[in-house]
This record gives structure tokens, C-alpha cells and sequence, in this order.
């Protein structure tokens, strides 16, 4: 009886020394793994091709489509939000030419001063290029369904112009599929709202001096015609 009693203090410290020992290894375990995981992070941030740094000539142009722009205009270019415009398939002179005018900056309509000086006002040539043959590249925004009516009276407006107001076709500079030719941006898919708001701040404001032609293509354009116009561009289908 007393040869058991004396064992079981003995065997209450071992036990109790093992579960100390194994507490023991489990920090050390989880300690070297927190280690081990901010190591890695470090060394992934301070890759060029894993940065999201601005400014940074090394930075590629394609890590910053994807780790950058993304955030605002989708992965291939395709946004989710009508605030921000559609850059897949768009003319790759236009993209260059935008980049430019808010590195300037000389674009100054709000959305684009709020979103895009900070942004442009860093980046080389080489990457502004970059960014232009990436988004240029991918598969352009789908059509979208909209008012019958609506995309009626745009098409006849993109396709003729409005004789009476001596207002000329879309068609002319933006390809007769929206495709975009050069300088002039691709309309095809874009969302309605996106044209709507440009093509008020072309018609009211000197706030986009890049495209001052288009003040005078707009300066008889009604909201009514605005809104016919862009339900048309956002229905068109895919035209590469």
C-alpha cells in the first residue's frame, strides 16, 4: 500500500513534466512557423514582380495591370462598376495618350483627378506602354441588353449623325463597329453611365483638353441623345 502511494507522486511529475515538454515544443513549433511565414512575406514584397509599388521603374508593367489597375478596372481590363471604364480591347494609342494626360496632369474631370493622378503621376513611359499593350490585348467587354427604343435611336445617331443639329456620326472616328481606331477609344461595350458622364464633361467643361474636338461634336447633343447613345454602345457586341 505504501510502495503505491509512493509511486504516484513520481508518476504525477513525470506526467507533468511530459506536458510542459510537449507545451514547450508546440511554442517553439509555432514560433519557428510565424517566423518562417514573415520571412517568406518579406521576401515576396521585396521582389519587383510581387510589388505594388508605384514609382519603381523595375516594377513591370503587367504587375502592375494586375496588382494596380485591377483594383478598378478588372483583371482583363472588363470593370465591374460603371464608375470605372472598360480598358479591354480599348486602342492602345488612346491608353498611352490617357496615361499621359493624367501624368501631366492635364485630365482633370473629378473622377479622373480623384482615381488617377496619384496613380499616373509615377509611372515611365515604359511601363504607361506596358500598361497600353496589356489592356489593348484582352477580350473586349460583352455586349448588354438594354431599352429596344434607346438602342434604336443610338445606332441611327452613331451610324448617320443628327443632320438638323449638324452633329456628325460616331462611326467616323470610333470605327463602325465601336472598335476604336488610334487616338480615337474604343465605345463598343462600355457602360452607359461611363458615356454619359464623358460626354456631359466634353459638352460642359474644359476639363479633358486632349479631346477638345469632341466639344464641338457635342455642344448640340440633348440628354435624350445621350442616353440613346451610350444604351447603344453598351449593347454592341464584341468587335475586336
Amino acid at each position: 500500500m505504501n510502495s503505491h502511494d509512493d509511486r504516484q507522486p513520481i508518476q504525477r511529475s513525470t506526467a507533468i513534466a511530459m506536458h510542459v515538454r510537449d507545451e514547450n515544443l508546440k511554442r517553439k513549433a509555432a514560433f519557428l512557423s510565424l517566423s518562417l511565414l514573415a520571412l517568406a512575406i518579406v521576401a515576396g514584397c521585396s521582389l519587383p514582380e510581387r510589388s505594388r509599388t508605384l514609382g519603381d521603374p523595375n516594377v513591370p508593367a503587367r504587375t502592375l495591370a494586375l496588382q494596380v489597375c485591377s483594383n478598378c478596372h478588372g483583371v482583363q481590363g472588363v470593370s465591374v462598376s460603371p464608375n470605372f471604364p472598360h480598358l479591354a480591347a480599348q486602342s492602345e494609342p488612346y491608353i498611352v495618350e490617357q496615361l499621359k494626360a493624367f501624368r501631366k496632369p492635364g485630365r482633370s474631370d473629378p473622377a479622373g483627378y480623384e482615381y488617377m493622378w496619384g496613380i499616373s503621376a509615377r509611372l515611365t513611359d515604359d511601363q504607361i506602354n506596358g500598361l497600353a499593350a496589356y489592356f489593348s490585348s484582352q477580350k473586349p467587354a460583352p455586349g448588354k441588353a438594354g431599352d429596344p427604343t434607346l438602342i434604336k435611336d443610338g445606332q441611327d445617331i452613331f451610324e448617320h449623325g443628327i443632320a438638323a443639329s449638324n452633329t456628325p456620326a460616331c462611326s467616323g472616328c470610333h470605327g463602325a463597329k465601336g472598335e476604336g481606331i488610334q487616338q480615337f477609344p474604343r465605345l463598343a461595350g462600355q457602360h452607359a453611365d461611363y458615356v454619359i458622364k464623358q460626354l456631359m464633361v466634353f459638352q460642359n467643361t474644359e476639363q479633358r483638353p486632349e479631346g477638345a474636338m469632341m466639344k464641338g461634336v457635342t455642344h448640340a447633343l440633348t440628354p435624350a441623345n445621350m442616353k440613346s447613345i451610350a444604351a447603344y454602345l453598351e449593347y454592341m457586341p464584341t468587335a475586336q
